[in-house]
C-alpha cells in the first residue's frame, strides 16, 4: 500500500468546548502508545474520512504534528448516533520494530456454486480475524475465495485462510468464518405453513371423533341417537268371528 500521510494541529480545547472544533470542520483526537506521551490533537473531518476509508483500522498512516512524522494506526472512531459524522478518533503509534496484533476484515471473493445453482445461502459466521504483524505488513483486509463452496454444509475455517509468513492469524483455527446453509424460499415457508395447518385441523377432528364415539346413546357429533318408532304395526288385525 502506498505511503498514507494526514496532518494534525496540536489541540488546547477539551471537554466540552470541543464541540466548537466540530463547527468549524475539525475532529478531536488523541495520540497514545507504547512508551509515548498522550497528545491531544485535532484533524480535518473530510481529511479523516478520505484516510480511514482507504486505510480502516489496520493500514498505516503517517501523522504529520509540527512536521514530525508519527506511524500510527486509526483506533476507536466514534461518531454522532444522527448525522453519522466522526465525533472523536484516537491515534495509536506504533514502533515500526515492534509487533502489534490487531482485527482485520474478511472480503469474500468468487462465487459459491451452492448460491448459484440456489441450493443454499451463505451465513457469514464472522466477518474479521485477528491477526499479529509488523505494523507495515498489516494488510487491509484478507481476501478468500468462496467458489469451492458447492453443496449444503460446505464450511471454510480460520485455518484455510491464506497470508504471507509475515503474518500469524491468532483467532482459532478451527473456527467456521462461512457456512452453506438450506435454502429457503417463500413457497417453502408457505407449504410448511400449509401443512401445518392442514396437520392441526386433522388432529383437531379426530379428537372431536374419539369424544363423540365415547358416550352411548349419542349419534354423529355428540346428538342423542333418535328413539326406535313407536308408529302403529301395519299388519291386519284379526276379525272377530
Amino acid at each position: 500500500m502506498d505511503k498514507v500521510t494526514l496532518n494534525a494541529n496540536k489541540r488546547v480545547i477539551v471537554g466540552r468546548k470541543v464541540k466548537q472544533l466540530r463547527k468549524e470542520g475539525l475532529i478531536p483526537a488523541n495520540i497514545f502508545g507504547k512508551k509515548v506521551k498522550s497528545q491531544s490533537v485535532s484533524v480535518v473531518e473530510k481529511e479523516l474520512s478520505s484516510v480511514f476509508s482507504k486505510v480502516g483500522e489496520t493500514g498505516l498512516v503517517e501523522l504529520m504534528l509540527e512536521k514530525t512524522a508519527h506511524p500510527v494506526l486509526i483506533h476507536n472512531v466514534s461518531y454522532h448516533s444522527v448525522t453519522g459524522l466522526p465525533l472523536h478518533v484516537d491515534f495509536f503509534q506504533v514502533d515500526l520494530k515492534e509487533k502489534v496484533q490487531t482485527r482485520v476484515p474478511l472480503e469474500f471473493v468468487g462465487e459459491a456454486p451452492a448460491v448459484k445453482d440456489k441450493l443454499g445461502v451463505l451465513l457469514h459466521i464472522i466477518s474479521e480475524v485477528e491477526i499479529e504483524a509488523l505494523p507495515a505488513d498489516l494488510p487491509e483486509k484478507l481476501e478468500v475465495d468462496i467458489s469451492r463452496l458447492a453443496l449444503v454444509g460446505d464450511t471454510m475455517k480460520v485455518s484455510e485462510l491464506k497470508v504471507s509468513d509475515k503474518i500469524k492469524i491468532l483467532s482459532d483455527a478451527n473456527l467456521e468464518f462461512i457456512k452453506v446453509a438450506p435454502l429457503v424460499s417463500k413457497e417453502a415457508e408457505q407449504m410448511a405453513k400449509e401443512a401445518a395447518e392442514t396437520k392441526a385441523a386433522a388432529v383437531a377432528q379426530a379428537a372431536a371423533s374419539d369424544a363423540a364415539g365415547g358416550k352411548p346413546g349419542e349419534g354423529e357429533g355428540g346428538a342423542p341417537s333418535a328413539p326406535a318408532s313407536t308408529a302403529p304395526s301395519t299388519s291386519t288385525a284379526p276379525k272377530k268371528e
